[in-house]
């Protein structure tokens, strides 16, 4: 874009970085959430959005860089919706995610965090999960920043260099998902009619096999785990074992303890909770997605200790039916809730009383909140620590541990 389409468009002094991938700055004393900068920078904007209470907008001209500014690697950067940090250097990111998790936790739930966000493996060629959306001539995209538009794309620099080739094809309907699991499987998961040439694995929304295998396989540590289709599974190759060492570490187990695993997905954490408590103890795993649950009954045969309630933790913690499956006794709980939290369900993991709840978390706004009931019923955040899980991106993993004095 040239200086002469810019030089009527307003110049603002930006702050600091806000929860959602924006930096905050003010525009005739209004607020703007701006994309595609930094804090410190003087920067030139395009409003893209206006409400009563604040602006949207996009950095189209930097007049003064901030230090950590970079170049993006990525051609499709500032029009592709999927990557908000392609212009910050990897280490700045890790600034900027631990500034807003510092914030979030202080401002929701008092507590203020001295700890840093830290990184994990690579920030390119990271994802073994993509669901790339169709524009109306077939071509497989992504989609911009909170818009329906589909910006077309020829690669992804984010995206796992083993997934299976669904870009440069042409697709009758989407969207179209690209899965590759650790041990060299992968799976298309799409309900289009197939493109000639697609030797991988292809399998339809509702989880029919209409070409090759319906699921992949993962490999963590000593175990492996079957995730079928688009079933949940932590799309870094390294989140699965960063993640099960930091909630080990969190746990705390003891031999014998009875323990839960809530939102357990196809039984991640649950299997490494029941090698912690051995044969002698308890393991409850709760998962209410059906295919989550049948894959968890495959990953999990072999553990004697362990049971498997097929319902919502709410619904697991409202009945009984979770305490009567831990013969009456919780010693430590493990919840990996949805993006939304777990609202609906800490008040009654805190009246279980465990001695230790380890709360893994993909949000750091709804786990401050979340952390508030705790907080206030006696427990102590004796751990916080904060993953770079999906370099480039504003998103940030965590994992709170709690204890009782």
């Amino acid at each position: 874009m040239s200086s002469a389409e810019t030089e009527d468009l307003p110049v603002v002094d930006v702050g600091p970085v806000a929860h959602g991938g924006h930096c905050v700055a003010r525009l005739d004393g209004q607020v703007v959430f701006v994309r595609h900068t930094m804090p410190g920078e003087r920067v030139r904007i395009r409003v893209t959005d206006r409400s009563k209470r604040f602006l949207r907008a996009d950095a189209v001209e930097v007049l003064e860089a901030a230090p950590g500014r970079v170049e993006p690697p990525c051609r499709y950067a500032g029009r592709c919706g999927g990557c908000d940090f392609q212009h910050v250097d990897p280490d700045a990111q890790l600034d900027l995610l631990t500034s807003v998790v510092r914030e979030q936790l202080h401002r929701l739930a008092g507590v203020d965090w001295t700890g840093r966000v830290e990184p994990v493996g690579d920030v390119l060629g990271w994802r073994t999960r993509v669901t790339f959306a169709v524009d109306d001539d077939g071509r497989p995209g992504l989609r911009a920043h909170r818009s329906h538009e589909v910006v077309p794309v020829e690669e992804c620099l984010i995206a796992h260099p083993d997934l299976p080739d669904v870009l440069g094809r042409r697709w009758d309907a989407g969207p179209v998902e690209a899965v590759t699991g650790s041990t060299g499987e992968s799976l298309v998961v799409t309900d289009a009619s197939v493109p000639k040439g697609l030797a991988d694995g292809v399998v339809s929304t509702d989880g029919q096999v209409r070409h090759g295998r319906r699921a992949v396989h993962e490999q963590v540590r000593d175990r492996r785990f079957r995730v079928t289709g688009s079933g949940f599974w932590q799309v870094h190759p390294e989140s699965a074992d960063t993640l099960v060492g930091a909630v080990l570490a969190g746990a705390e187990l003891r031999r014998g303890d009875h323990a839960a695993d809530l939102y357990a997905g196809v039984g991640l954490f649950t299997a490494f909770l029941a090698e912690g408590v051995g044969p002698e103890g308890r393991v409850v795993s709760v998962e209410s997605d059906p295919g989550g649950s049948r894959d968890a009954r495959r990953n999990l045969h072999d553990l004697a200790q362990v049971q498997l309630l097929d319902r919502t933790t709410e619904r697991s913690l409202r009945d009984g039916s979770l305490v009567a499956a831990l013969d009456g006794r919780v010693d430590v709980v493990v919840l990996d809730p949805p993006r939304t939290g777990a609202k609906k369900a800490i008040a009654d993991v805190v009246g279980l009383r465990p001695r230790r709840i380890v709360y893994v978390a993909c949000d750091p706004a709804a786990l401050a909140r979340d952390l508030v009931v705790p907080l206030s019923s006696g427990y102590e955040l004796v751990s916080l620590r904060g993953f770079a899980l999906f370099p480039m991106t504003h998103h940030v993993e965590c994992v709170a541990v709690l204890a009782l004095p």
